[in-house]
């Protein structure tokens, strides 16, 4: 990802930012340091599984139990984001999802909630006023916008036949609610765009794409009337908008699942090893090693407001006493999570040193220098790695007298043209991983012998995974690989070949803001990336077709 003179723009023409104190729209770049360039083309989003929980839960509240949708999530160039532009329903999933929305309404009944969705009191089993007016504000928080009145008028029969066959009122409202989340106007993030927005989102689908980029949620009620009464769609509103979420405890869960997508953490929930290799794996190991890798995240962003390089590099991390035991750390903490220092004996660092990374990249029996060094090109440099050729025999040379370790065998198998054009790009780095197993265990040695764990990355040397952990800090693509991966999350889709010089100047933001991640997500916002839309299909910068 070449950052041509841009940087040069970032660093020149204004002062060096300070990080303490409130960020004003005075440290954003102006809207003309963006050429002028035509935008890509629309997304339509399906809700996540994960969105779909936290919109039930900011409408109704936490105590309604969301039943987990059958339809999968699908992963799209390293983000289920991406992958909900492309995917829908199945009719099995529609089936489910039924049972689902009506599950969720009953609750709501019972639980007494659908008062503060109307200010009226029902005079009887029905009541024409009241469904309506419930059906009006339910209906505008749960689609993101005011429904017509076409809308209301075909959903109240709906809720009050169904009140006069069952004699009770709310249980009406049951079959309202239920057809409302059945809509594609909730599962579907309809930010279409228009003729009438002039390449722009309108004030509502920057609402939509606002609140889910900031909490992974469906706006409140203050970021929808700002859209409806046109000051969001000024850069003064939609800037104060966005720092209010962005100040908001739910803006912790919404970057949470903004890491949990880049650094596929969701992979966890099914993390298994061999326990009769690994004797310190247990059923717990996935979900306690997502929550440290998130913590570690959240710390740098919202705590501290540091430079987000710092998580391949950091000395310290937050552990509970399992993973203490895995790491061969004293426990911080007797209960929950606790923050520990990494003595230089631990021998780790850093994101590289978590069990999240080194366990999600390595198979179920052994570690892999080739998955942990695709890891480190694909999710934290942005780069691809090409598919094997179909005849090639990627399997790596069992142990043998003269090659005991993986670095042996791996340079047996690189002596194949077919293979080595590939792994060498990938295992000089894996190997500096080498140290820690399959569960990211520390070891000295593989099957008896010395592990080397020396390796290069670009040209950059170095000894061991610590020594591989400084030169991805100071890699040239890992800052604009971030910047790249938080704009295709917010967008739904890649950068477009005519979006290049846009992502070009937004990461050269990134550094002019020192890598503080709070401040770039403020800059992606105010950029046209996250503004301005298209109107067709449009190529990709990788010249395939966008959906």
């Amino acid at each position: 990802f070449v950052l041509i003179a841009f940087f040069a723009f970032a660093g020149c023409t204004e002062s060096e930012p300070s990080y303490d104190g409130e960020v004003t729209l005075e440290d954003m770049a102006a809207e003309d340091a963006y050429l002028a360039a035509e935008p890509g083309p629309a997304s339509l989003r399906r809700l996540t599984r994960s969105q779909f929980e936290e919109s039930i839960h900011a409408l109704f509240g936490e105590t309604v139990v969301v039943p987990k949708l059958s339809e999968p999530d699908i992963q799209e160039n390293g983000l289920l984001s991406i992958g909900a532009s492309i995917t829908t329903f199945s009719p099995r999933g529609v089936e489910n999802l039924e049972s689902t929305a009506y599950s969720i309404a009953e609750q709501v009944v019972e639980q007494g909630l659908t008062s503060q969705f109307m200010t009226c009191t029902p005079s009887g089993t029905i009541d024409e006023a009241c469904t309506r007016e419930f059906i009006q504000t339910f209906g505008r928080l749960a689609w993101r916008r005011p429904l017509t009145t076409a809308e209301v008028d075909e959903l109240l029969p709906v809720s009050t036949q169904a009140a006069q066959v069952l004699g009770d009122f709310q249980q009406g409202l049951v079959f309202a609610m239920a057809t409302v989340l059945q809509s594609p106007y909730f599962l579907f993030r309809v930010e279409l765009g228009g003729e009438d927005n002039d390449g722009e989102f309108s004030a509502l689908e920057l609402a939509s794409r606002l609140s889910y980029l900031m909490w992974n949620s469906t706006p409140d009620e203050e970021l929808l009337t700002a859209a409806e009464n046109g000051t969001l769609k000024t850069r003064e509103g939609l800037f104060a908008q966005a720092s209010r979420l962005l100040e908001h405890s739910n803006a912790r869960l919404g970057l949470r699942n903004f890491f949990t997508e880049q650094f596929q953490l969701y992979k966890l929930d099914s993390f298994t090893k061999d326990p009769v290799i690994f004797e310190h794996y247990h059923t717990e190991l996935g979900p306690n090693a997502r929550e440290e890798t998130l913590r570690l995240l959240e710390h740098i962003v919202f705590d501290t407001n540091g430079d987000f390089r710092d998580s391949v590099t950091a000395d310290y991390s937050f552990v509970n006493s399992r993973l203490a035991a895995l790491y061969a750390l004293p426990a911080p903490v007797m209960e929950g999570f606790g923050v520990t220092e990494l003595p230089e004996s631990s021998n780790r660092i850093g994101l590289l040193g978590h069990a999240s990374f080194l366990g999600l990249h390595a198979h179920s029996i052994s570690s892999s220098a080739t998955l942990r060094g695709k890891a480190v090109r694909n999710i934290l440099l942005c780069q691809e790695i090409p598919a094997p050729p179909v005849n090639v025999d990627t399997s790596i040379p069992e142990p043998s007298g003269t090659t005991l370790t993986l670095r042996d065998r791996v340079a047996e198998h690189l002596t194949e043209p077919g293979c080595a054009s590939c792994h060498l790009m990938t295992d000089p780095i894996g190997l500096a991983m080498e140290n820690f197993d399959a569960i990211a265990r520390y070891r000295e040695t593989d099957n008896g012998a010395l592990i080397d764990a020396s390796g290069e990355l670009d040209g950059e040397l170095f000894d061991d995974m610590i020594g591989l952990a400084e030169a991805v800090r100071k890699h040239p693509e890992f800052a604009p690989c971030m910047a790249q991966t938080l704009s295709h999350y917010g967008m739904g889709r890649e950068v477009t070949l005519t979006e290049r010089e846009w992502m070009n100047t937004l990461a050269a933001r990134f550094e002019f803001h020192g890598y503080r991640m709070k401040r770039f997500i403020l800059e992606f916002v105010m950029s046209p990336l996250f503004r301005k839309v298209g109107e067709s299909v449009d190529e990709s910068a990788e010249g395939e077709v966008t959906p």
